[in-house]
């Protein structure tokens, strides 16, 4: 029974400790997706890492202006490997992480937004995202989904992986080489984060 107990008590710490540490977090970690000589999802000269740069880069600024600390994965065109920015993110405790990207398929008709999360701790942070960028953003909600993409499945901190439309798709790929599209995305992802904070 002491054994139960403790190994009862343990698990109760644990998920207090984890609660605490989201509860707590002070930065938010932003991936934009891609860089350098990997261009992602491509379509003519448009190019998922352009995208997710720019997003990202709106994003941090609606951040800051909240008053939450930012880091970013990369500030220009230029390639940070997987475990690289896995690691950059697991520097951090009392933060989470956000990558930024934009989707593709050979399916030309598919559009709209989705968000991934791969722990149950991030599942409430990728609802909250994902709720606020469909009402700033017009388009198809393809829902919150769970996957083992490398930087959310090995990040320690709550973590999410955001695609914010179809390069492949050529209504949402008009759309997306206007400012105010990327802008109105990356007030949504602030907004949903602060909902996020909000909510704990």
């Amino acid at each position: 029974m002491k054994t139960i107990s403790r190994l009862m008590l343990a698990v109760a710490l644990l998920a207090f400790g984890t609660a605490a540490q989201a509860a707590g977090f002070r930065t938010v970690v932003i991936d934009p997706g891609h860089g350098g000589h990997d261009k992602g999802g491509q379509w003519g000269q448009v190019y998922e890492k352009h995208l997710a740069l720019d997003t990202a880069t709106r994003l941090e600024s609606q951040l800051r202006q909240k008053g939450i600390n930012t880091v970013m994965i990369r500030r220009s065109d230029y390639f940070v490997s997987l475990p690289q920015r896995v690691s950059l993110a697991n520097s951090y405790r009392n933060a989470i992480f956000v990558a930024v990207h934009y989707n593709y398929t050979w399916k030309p008709d598919v559009n709209g937004l989705e968000t991934y999360y791969c722990t149950p701790q991030s599942q409430r942070l990728a609802q909250c995202v994902h709720a606020s960028m469909t009402k700033r953003v017009s388009t198809a909600d393809r829902g919150v989904k769970f996957a083992r993409y490398y930087v959310i499945r090995n990040t320690t901190i709550p973590a999410i992986l955001v695609e914010c439309g179809f390069v492949s798709n050529a209504r949402e790929r008009s759309r997306m080489k206007s400012a105010w599209f990327r802008e109105s995305l990356a007030r949504g992802i602030a907004e949903g984060i602060m909902r996020y904070r909000n909510s704990l």
